[in-house]
Parts: C-alpha cells; sequence; structure tokens
C-alpha cells in the first residue's frame, strides 16, 4: 500500500526555550517500518513523544491516517490507534507478566492483525515461561519484550518503538530483530529509533537520519551504504 499513515509537517518542539525539532517533516507509508536514526540528543525521543503529544509542538502539524492529531490528548491519540513503547520500560513491577499484558489490551481493530494473549507468547517465548513472574523479577531484555507485547496487546494500527535495542544483551537484541521481522510480516507500521545501525538494518525499509532536530537523510539503507560519507557525518560517534 501507498497511501500514508503518518505525517509530520514542519514540526517545531521546545522544551521550555530550548528548540530541539526544527521544521521536521517525514512520512510514513501503511505497512512500512521506518527507522529513525541519529546521534543522542539530535531529537529523536522528541520526535516520538512529539506524535504522542506528550510533548506539545509550537508550530507544524501530526497527521494519523489523514487525521490532524496536534493537540489531541495523548490518551486519545493512543486510543486512535498508536502504540507507544517508551525507551524507559514502563511496566507494572509488582504486576505478573499476565496482568501487565491485560492492562493493555484494547479491542480489535478492523483489517489488522488482531494480538491475542497466545500470540504474544508464540512471539515472546520468554514471556510464555515467566508467565506468573513479577516484572521487576526480570531482566531488562524481558522487560523490553513485555513492554512490546502489552503495547501489541492494544491491536495498534502503528507502533512507536524509541530505541528498543538500547541497554540488552547482544542475545537479546537478535531475538527483537526477529519478533519485528514477525510484526512486519503481519503488516504492522512501525517508526523506530534506534542508535544500533546494523539492528535497524535487519528491521527496516527505510532510514531518516535526524541531526540537531531536522531530517537530513530519508530514503533506502541501500542508498546510505553507498553514501559512507553520510553515515560518518551524522551516525558516527
Amino acid at each position: 500500500m501507498a497511501d500514508t499513515m503518518l505525517g509530520l509537517r514542519d514540526i517545531n518542539t521546545y522544551y521550555g526555550k530550548a528548540h530541539i525539532l526544527h521544521d521536521l517533516s517525514f512520512k510514513v507509508k501503511t505497512g512500512e517500518v521506518v527507522a529513525l536514526l541519529g546521534r543522542n540528543g539530535a531529537g529523536k525521543t522528541t520526535t516520538m513523544r512529539t506524535i504522542m503529544q506528550l510533548a506539545r509542538p509550537r508550530a507544524g502539524s501530526v497527521q494519523f491516517e489523514s487525521q490532524d492529531i496536534t493537540r489531541w490528548a495523548t490518551h486519545k491519540v493512543a486510543q486512535s490507534g498508536i502504540g507507544y513503547v517508551p525507551e524507559e520500560r514502563r511496566i507494572f513491577g509488582d504486576l505478573t507478566v499476565m496482568e501487565n499484558l491485560e492492562v493493555g489490551r484494547q479491542p480489535a481493530r478492523d483489517g489488522l492483525p488482531v494480538w491475542t494473549v497466545e500470540h504474544l507468547f508464540e512471539l515472546f517465548p520468554n514471556l510464555a515461561e515467566r508467565r506468573n513472574n513479577r516484572g521487576k523479577q526480570m531482566s531488562g531484555g524481558e522487560q523490553q519484550m513485555l513492554t512490546i507485547a502489552r503495547t501489541l496487546m492494544g491491536n495498534p494500527k502503528l507502533l512507536l518503538l524509541d530505541e528498543p535495542s538500547e541497554g540488552i544483551a547482544p542475545v537479546i537484541v537478535e531475538q527483537m530483530a526477529q519478533t519485528l521481522l514477525e510484526i512486519k510480516a503481519k503488516g504492522l507500521t512501525v517508526l523506530l529509533s534506534e542508535q544500533n545501525l546494523h539492528f535497524a538494518r535487519i528491521v527496516a525499509d527505510r532510514a531518516i537520519i535526524i541531526e540537531s532536530g531536522s531530517a537530513v537523510f530519508d530514503s533506502t539503507f541501500e542508498e546510505l551504504e553507498t553514501n559512507p560519507e553520510i553515515r560518518d557525518q551524522y551516525l558516527s560517534v
């Protein structure tokens, strides 16, 4: 499908007097997996927070399925079909895996895959084994899996993943990549922010590089690989 699910147009977002996003514009098509790349502090997390209206843009608009959702209440954005997995993995530590999943449950949406607990346990075998464990008893990688699984219980149309591979063991990163490929195969639209270029390359169709709150590159990973100077300029540490 070539229709646009998400569109940011000339977004300017501030934290106090600090101007973080500068005329940021890009689109995500239905069924596409897009990676937001950039160094720490480039504006990737602020982009996610702006889409969710956790950070209010002073100018510009966020369009979701051709609806202007700018300045909507965050809970309304979530109910409209955008699932957000923040970097800090906000699970309920005193609840079990099963209870965490139930918290995220929303009704099925027409024309989209329905994510059941059984299906999610197939996708995340670690969670199946620990279904009765409390969230705080799990490793960082397992907590990340639980956060994603709980968000999928909301049957989202669009999944926002903020740094999904950050701070987790390499073996779990590989599992996460395979899981995202399975999610992608179901046709779910995904926007992820990522610093791990290898991980992003495995799962995403397209790369958008953000530098100082502006999009400086928007194309395929093949295009990025043929332009090492872009990679060196904007992504090297």
